[in-house]
């Protein structure tokens, strides 16, 4: 009798260990994204190619930096409809300080990069200190960053750019496949932040945050140092997009990002993070920024008009947050 209870639990651990992975927010979307690339494999011929793996990774890899700092704000309860314009801002400034100032390129990039810290910096202390709605704030601060940026560049792309400024778009080979730096980045900044949520203190008050703002003001959480600096850190990680942004088009464009913010939030939302805070994970995001991007790339090699394409993801939106409530009640 002494031994059974033992093997009892170890012969659990394998079926315990099961049901943690299928109940994590992660797992059915990164089922989703199996199925959909079994699917588009099967109808289209190119779709397992590398050289398309890669298109697919250059063109969710800004999307997917942006949707790391958004994760970081769904995560406290909070939700930033700038982050694409503030972006576009810094891309603009980069691209200018570089190509009509006496500052070196690497000084412009710095600032770019500071600017847009800036911006989330000013986001939090408005959401937090005044304090105001996150969705009023960043509304209105999609407006300032869109307006700035228009008002800076004159209305003109900014072309020329120097070396250093697109070396992130530059490819490498991987077997048979180009890979480019800037993905390497993004992939990087996922888990870096992976980490910081799941390993450390502060991303443990992140989601103590999200959960509950006053239960984690009593626990002894600095909510409000809490609060500006996740802002602010999303900010920063949105002036690493403006980069990769300018990268990999060359140019430093004023229109760029105008519908960033709301692909961001697909991803965020599609990758399992809750709209209400204090659930999900950036790893999830990537899965959600990997099956936008896999679902528009293979519904472009099918030949499916664009339309449709935002057509299926608005029902992917739809259907992920109609899961998460449906998830929220049952646990109640």
């Amino acid at each position: 009798m002494t031994t059974s209870t033992p093997l009892a639990v170890r012969a659990d651990e394998p079926a315990a260990t099961l049901r943690r992975l299928l109940s994590a927010p992660a797992a059915g979307p990164l089922a989703a994204l199996v199925l959909a690339s079994v699917f588009f494999s099967t109808t289209t011929d190119q779709f397992l190619s590398g050289g398309n793996f890669s298109l697919i990774l250059q063109q969710v890899m800004v999307v997917g930096t942006l949707a790391i700092g958004q994760t970081l704000i769904i995560l406290t309860a909070g939700i930033d409809l700038s982050c694409g314009a503030v972006m576009a801002f810094g891309g603009i400034l980069i691209a200018k300080l570089a190509v009509s100032s006496p500052l070196s390129p690497l000084l412009a990039i710095a600032l770019g990069i500071l600017a847009c810290a800036g911006f989330g910096l000013l986001n939090g202390i408005l959401v937090r200190i005044v304090p105001l709605p996150p969705f009023i704030v960043t509304l209105g601060m999609l407006n300032v960053a869109f307006a700035l940026t228009h008002i800076y560049s004159a209305e003109q792309t900014v072309t020329n750019l120097p070396g250093p400024l697109t070396t992130l778009g530059r490819t490498f080979p991987l077997g048979r496949t180009d890979i480019t730096y800037g993905s390497l980045v993004t992939i990087a900044l996922f888990l870096g932040f992976a980490y910081a949520l799941s390993s450390t203190a502060w991303g443990r008050h992140v989601y103590a945050l999200g959960n509950s703002a006053e239960s984690a003001r009593l626990s002894g959480i600095r909510v409000s140092r809490l609060t500006v600096g996740v802002y602010t850190v999303a900010g920063l990680v949105y002036g690493i997009a403006a980069l990769l942004l300018v990268s990999r088009t060359g140019v430093g464009d004023p229109q760029a990002g105008q519908t960033d913010n709301l692909d961001s939030i697909t991803a965020v939302v599609l990758g399992g993070t809750s709209l209400f805070g204090g659930r999900g994970t950036v790893l999830g995001t990537l899965v959600g920024v990997l099956i936008v991007g896999v679902f528009r790339n293979g519904l472009q090699l099918m030949g499916v008009s664009s339309v449709y394409q935002t057509l299926v993801t608005g029902v992917l939106v739809i259907l992920a947050v109609t899961v998460d409530q449906l998830s929220r009640k049952g646990t109640r």
